[in-house]
């Protein structure tokens, strides 16, 4: 599976040997050994590179563990919108350009949030064409997402009062509890770069709890009535299959 090194939860891959954090490096900066895709990305300077459409670009070697953390660089071009899924279904870190892509006006949508489902915190992305730092953790029913250096999402996704955040995830077709689903990168028609892709299995001595003052960002009322087109639009054709 890749070099395996040593390294504390901290933004770098990095870390003193025998600290007992392994990771597991998925990408080697030079091949697409593990990868699979349509032939429509490219490597370039150490980075896989979405140069063309074709689909996305899957990690085969393994499934997601159940408890994970997962580390990644990402950069966008303008107006670009992709993602990184961690979940069966439609469980995504979303990568995005928020200021160029029209779903940056909606938090939900927005770069680092679990898409469609909770947003940020803040925003936190480097301009477009500069390198951003992600973390996604997962242990049990918290989801944790960072983004360079920040906890910008924090939560538990059986608390009551997410109830409905979940629930519009759920109608887009993305189910939490899922586990043993593949690690994909998107291609939504942009060119997006990433590198330095790890990850490792959180033990079970090592906890992971949702802060109780984590407050996403709210969502503007033109942005909400968009969106709440869009659930109806995929009530409609739920009721009609």
């Amino acid at each position: 599976m890749g070099t395996v090194h040593a390294g504390p939860p901290s933004e770098s891959n990095s870390g003193s040997a025998g600290d007992g954090h392994l990771f597991v490096e998925l990408f080697d900066g030079k091949s697409f050994d593990g990868w699979q895709h349509g032939g429509n990305w490219r490597i370039e300077q150490g980075a896989f590179y979405r140069a063309s459409g074709g689909g996305p670009l899957t990690y085969k070697r393994d499934v997601v563990p159940d408890d994970f953390e997962l580390r990644f660089e990402w950069k966008v071009s303008e107006g670009c919108n992709s993602g990184v899924y961690y979940r069966p279904g439609q469980v995504e870190y979303q990568v995005l350009d928020n200021v160029g892509s029209p779903y940056g006006e909606n938090p939900r949508q927005a770069a680092a949030s679990l898409f469609f489902c909770m947003a940020p915190s803040k925003d936190a992305t480097r301009p477009v064409g500069q390198w951003n730092s992600a973390r996604v953790l997962c242990k049990g029913t918290v989801i944790q997402h960072w983004l360079n250096g920040q906890k910008v999402l924090d939560f538990d996704y059986t608390d009551p009062k997410w109830a409905d955040m979940v629930e519009l995830l759920t109608i887009r077709g993305g189910d939490l509890t899922g586990r043993g689903g593949e690690l994909w990168l998107q291609d939504h028609g942009q060119p997006v770069w990433y590198r330095s892709l790890s990850w490792r299995v959180i033990p079970g001595d090592e906890i992971l709890e949702a802060s109780g003052d984590f407050e996403p960002m709210p969502i503007p009322p033109a942005a909400l009535a968009k969106e709440r087109q869009r659930v109806e639009a995929m009530l409609r054709q739920k009721r009609s299959q």
